[in-house]
């Protein structure tokens, strides 16, 4: 409140460190072995349970909306999250071997569903 940020923006920073905790710890452990088939499991680790946290989770989110009938006003955060997925797919699909250069690209993906959120809500107009 005191820096007037959205509670959406604060939850949306936190929960994934949260909720992923044990995936991080298990990647950062592989990647502490420093070879190219511990970094590939690490980087492949993180991809797979970020992308069915989120699946889980809007799935879930989906059907509570559906089953409570609750007002729909979430248009901009659920296309970011169906984006950000594919672009995660696409980096797992394209290669066997996860490098750096990827990871960097996979990390920049979470403040670009921040500025794609903004943008769909404060310049576009999504609820």
């Amino acid at each position: 409140d005191a820096l007037n940020i959205s509670s959406f923006y604060v939850a949306f920073v936190l929960a994934p460190f949260a909720s992923n905790a044990s995936e991080l710890i298990a990647a950062y452990n592989y990647a502490s072995k420093k070879t190219k088939d511990t970094m590939t499991t690490s980087l492949n680790s993180l991809l797979g349970a970020g992308s069915m946290n989120n699946t889980c989770c809007l799935g879930v989110f989906l059907a509570l909306i559906y089953f409570k009938g609750l007002y729909w006003t979430y248009s901009a955060e659920t296309l970011s999250i169906l984006l950000i997925e594919i672009i995660v797919a696409a980096f797992a699909i394209k290669s066997k071997v996860q490098t750096m250069f990827d990871a960097t690209l996979v990390l920049l993906l979470f403040p670009l569903s921040l500025a794609f959120v903004y943008f769909l809500e404060n310049v576009v107009g999504l609820d």
